[in-house]
C-alpha cells in the first residue's frame, strides 16, 4: 500500500483541482479561501485538496471560526484521504489560534470521513440560496442550493 502524505498547495492549485474533480461544486471565488492543504502518494501524486476560508454564514463570522469550503479527492484516492485532510485542516486552524472549524455536507453523503476525523453534526440546514437582492447580493443559481445539508463542526 502506498503511503498517503500531506502536501503544501496554493489556493490556485487547489481550486484547479476542485474544478477538475469535485462532484457538485466548482472552484471557490477569489475571496473564498484563506489557505489550502493537499494530500497525495508517491505513485498517484496529488489525490485530494481542502480549502479553508471564512464562514459563508455571516452569523458564524466571529473571527475564531473558519469553514472548510471545499474538500475534493480524485476517485482513485485512498479511502482515508478525506479524513486526513479534515484532520489536517483542524490541526492547522487550531495552531493558528482558531477555536471552531465547520463544513457542510449534503444529507445524501455519509459523513464517514468527518466522523473519522472527530467532527459531529450540529445543525440541519434548509435548502436555499444566498441571494439577497435588497442588499445587492445576487448569485447564479446552482442545483446544490436546493438540497438539504448538514453542518458539521469540530471545536477546542
Amino acid at each position: 500500500m502506498t503511503e498517503l502524505i500531506l502536501m503544501p498547495v496554493t489556493l490556485r492549485e487547489a481550486n484547479e483541482f476542485v474544478a477538475s474533480f469535485h462532484r457538485h461544486n466548482g472552484r471557490t471565488n477569489r475571496d473564498g479561501g484563506k489557505w489550502a492543504v493537499a494530500c497525495g502518494t508517491e505513485k498517484l501524486g496529488l489525490v485530494g485538496v481542502a480549502i479553508v476560508g471564512n464562514p459563508l454564514s455571516a452569523t458564524l463570522m466571529d473571527g475564531w471560526t473558519a469553514e472548510v469550503t471545499r474538500l475534493c479527492t480524485r476517485p482513485e484516492a485512498p479511502k482515508n484521504a478525506c479524513s486526513m485532510l479534515y484532520g489536517a485542516c483542524w490541526r492547522a486552524w487550531r495552531a493558528m489560534g482558531g477555536k471552531r472549524l465547520i463544513t457542510y455536507t449534503l444529507t445524501t453523503e455519509s459523513g464517514a470521513s468527518l466522523r473519522g476525523a472527530g467532527w459531529r453534526v450540529v445543525a440541519e440546514v434548509k435548502p436555499g440560496g444566498w441571494n439577497r437582492p435588497n442588499i445587492g447580493r445576487i448569485r447564479d443559481w446552482q442545483p446544490i442550493y436546493g438540497q438539504q445539508k448538514l453542518r458539521w463542526e469540530v471545536d477546542a
